[in-house]
């Protein structure tokens, strides 16, 4: 861990981060694009989705609250969306030596704009010496903007191509969610201490679809997988 300067939030910064992760964003468009078409496909309306992706800005929690919007409780809907976004918990606590030292204000600002590209971002930036916290919420602005003008482009096909079963939109999800798996193992592969946890959660997941409540499957899928991971790595 690296802070050699006093830690700030600047204009200057949060340029600074847009342009690191406008090329990236370009990327998010198409991905808000399938969340808003099978939003709208699987029952929500048009200002539900698009408000979603305003307030939550969380892809793989979307997508995950797609599979239970129209079957599943709203307390079990929560905890989903909750599991599937526990790991915003970690990634604050990493980047807690830089950010704890702005104001409230500017912290709760900040993590606001918390994902996945922009902290991998700063918390290289910020262990190799950047003080300024507005590269994390510029980058953040910038993939949040892409996720919704995705997400309102998304929710007019859906609107115009009706029931999009017919192209396999169904599938979506498993493969979001396999695609992030694999380029999580690419990029840290580490044996037994990578597969099992996932192994456990798929397990709990697929026998849980026939014996608990929809969504619960995925609780305790999260749950189980995360307490493997915990006692491999705590060895």
């Amino acid at each position: 861990m690296l802070v050699t300067s006093e830690i700030l939030l600047s204009a200057r910064g949060i340029r600074r981060g847009m342009r690191k992760m406008f090329a990236l964003a370009l990327f998010i468009v198409p991905y808000g694009m399938a969340f808003g078409a099978a939003a709208i496909d699987s029952g929500m309306s048009a200002a539900h989705a698009v408000t979603m992706s305003v307030f939550v800005f969380s892809g793989a929690a979307q997508f995950a609250s797609l599979e239970l919007w129209s079957s599943a409780s709203t307390i079990s809907l929560l905890l989903v969306v909750l599991a599937v976004s526990a790991r915003f918990i970690l990634l604050g606590a990493s980047l807690s030596p830089w950010v704890n030292k702005l104001n409230r204000p500017q912290r709760l600002a900040a993590l606001t704009m918390l994902s996945d590209p922009n902290f991998a971002d700063c918390r290289n930036a910020f262990q190799n010496g950047e003080s300024d916290i507005g590269r994390l919420v510029g980058g953040g602005l910038v993939l949040w903007a892409a996720w919704i003008i995705g997400t309102a482009i998304g929710v007019v096909i859906g609107q115009a191509f009706g029931d999009l079963h017919r192209f396999g939109i169904d599938v979506l999800m498993p493969s979001y969610f396999a695609a992030l798996l694999l380029a999580g193992w690419g990029s840290e592969w580490e044996g037994a201490r990578t597969w099992l946890p996932a192994i456990m959660a798929a397990l709990i997941a697929i026998t849980g679809m026939h014996v608990l409540p929809p969504g619960w499957n995925i609780v305790c899928a999260a749950m189980a997988g995360g307490a493997v991971g915990g006692l491999i790595h705590g060895r």
